[in-house]
């Protein structure tokens, strides 16, 4: 299956000029999406309903949006109020069904400056041909070290204890006629997960090896209930390999801030990670990543 993650800078590309059907474009045809700052009704996109028009233009998916932050954009008009929010967010598309999904609010240091926001990451549990998976479209603190790392402490905590949180609701419905589950059975909360989204760091920071665990480590280890880089586990990761370029004291500055990275018993069917380095959609490159999520699980153990 063929993955995107894309930070799309809210339309905006490195040109300049806002349009999301360019984005969209660069995404259309990938099984899921992870898209970072998408957003609602503000000012500076027009006040259009990002999720609502990105949905229109990848009619073929199934999608969900996450507000990292929602605030009051209503208006009065001809004497009733227009009920508007304004949000910033990440949103996921599916090609398959996303059975359930939660918002993460990540945890926040407040800053006297420079500006500083509320992250989140959504999670989306979608049954893949090899199991059910929970995917994460995730966007971590852009200003320091210590606020990124509390935010994946908080992430990885409940990456652990997923399997024995469950779902949505568990359990017998001990009242039917109130029909608490509508009919279905209860949904999966599996070990396996997928986390892709704007990280806001380099391969080998301290962030990094939160995640995938210090080096120097035995290559192709592999925790079960822990995460490898994609990128580290492909077959052909290219020598130039960057998501974002920046002027950082008057010089081009190449970085790798976007990842993808799979629970460990996801190690072996990485295919290839790439990104589309050059694309002018966003201020980021899309990263793509091919995994097969089609061959099932040998054991229940890998699916959760």
């Amino acid at each position: 299956m063929k993955l995107v993650s894309y930070n799309i800078q809210y339309g905006f590309g490195s040109d300049g000029r806002y349009d999301l059907a360019r984005c969209a474009k660069v995404v259309a045809g990938a099984d899921i999406i992870a898209l970072q700052e998408v957003e609602r009704h503000w000012l500076r996109s027009n006040g259009d309903d990002q999720p609502e028009i990105l949905s229109r233009l990848l009619p073929e998916y199934h999608w969900v949006y996450g507000p990292g932050f929602d605030m009051d954009a209503s208006e009065r008009r001809e004497g009733r109020i227009v009920h508007r929010r304004r949000q910033f967010g990440t949103m996921v598309l599916s090609r398959l069904p996303i059975v359930w999904s939660r918002l993460h609010t990540l945890p926040l240091r407040r800053t006297v400056r420079p500006l500083n926001t509320r992250n989140a990451a959504l999670e989306c549990m979608i049954r893949t041909p090899a199991g059910p998976v929970r995917v994460l479209s995730l966007h971590l603190a852009h200003i320091a070290t210590e606020e990124r790392l509390e935010q994946i402490d908080y992430l990885l905590a409940e990456h652990r204890r997923a399997p024995s949180d469950g779902g949505p609701w568990s359990g017998a419905d001990d009242e039917p006629v109130r029909n608490w589950s509508n009919g279905e059975p209860q949904p999966e909360n599996p070990l396996a997960a997928i986390w892709m989204g704007d990280f806001n760091m380099e391969p080998g920071s301290a962030e990094y090896r939160r995640i995938v665990g210090s080096t120097p480590y035995h290559r192709g280890a592999a925790y079960l209930d822990g995460f490898v880089d994609a990128a580290a586990v492909a077959s052909e990761p290219a020598e130039d390999f960057h998501t974002h370029v920046k002027t950082i004291d008057g010089g081009l500055t190449k970085r790798r801030l976007d990842h993808c990275f799979v629970g460990g018993m996801f190690a072996g069917r990485v295919r290839s990670v790439s990104a589309d380095i050059g694309e002018i959609a966003s201020d980021h490159f899309p990263l793509r990543v091919d995994i097969d999520l089609e061959t099932p699980f040998a054991t229940a153990t890998g699916g959760g």
